[in-house]
């Protein structure tokens, strides 16, 4: 993936509400498989399934620590999303842009 090419995997894997929800989570700092299943009162095999998709779309990188896989947030994907939904704001801004310059020629229309 290109820095300003947002991938469609990220999208895909975010559009779980438990995962968006892990990633709100790990927005605080690295966590333990166990204790994110225990926030989001979730079993664990379920938190882990949500954190393998999330690994895969390179959302969250694990770490192992003895026993415990540890995970915490990627900064590059939400880059690339920051990017890719930058790329919209001309649009947005012309639109408003737009919308203001109507209710500017309404406001005239009304004045006695």
């Amino acid at each position: 993936m290109k820095n300003s090419e947002m991938d469609i995997t990220t999208l895909s894997a975010l559009a779980e509400p438990n995962r968006m929800n892990i990633v709100q989570l790990l927005k605080g700092g690295p966590m333990a498989v166990g204790e994110i299943a225990d926030q989001l009162g979730i079993r664990q095999p379920q938190a882990s399934k949500h954190l393998k998709v999330l690994n895969d779309s390179g959302i969250v990188e694990v770490q192992v620590d003895a026993n415990r896989r540890i995970y915490k947030l990627r900064s590059e994907p939400f880059q690339a999303m920051d990017i890719w939904v930058q790329s919209f704001r001309h649009i947005m801004e012309e639109r408003l842009d737009n919308l203001d310059h109507y209710l500017r020629e309404l406001q005239k229309k009304e004045r006695p």
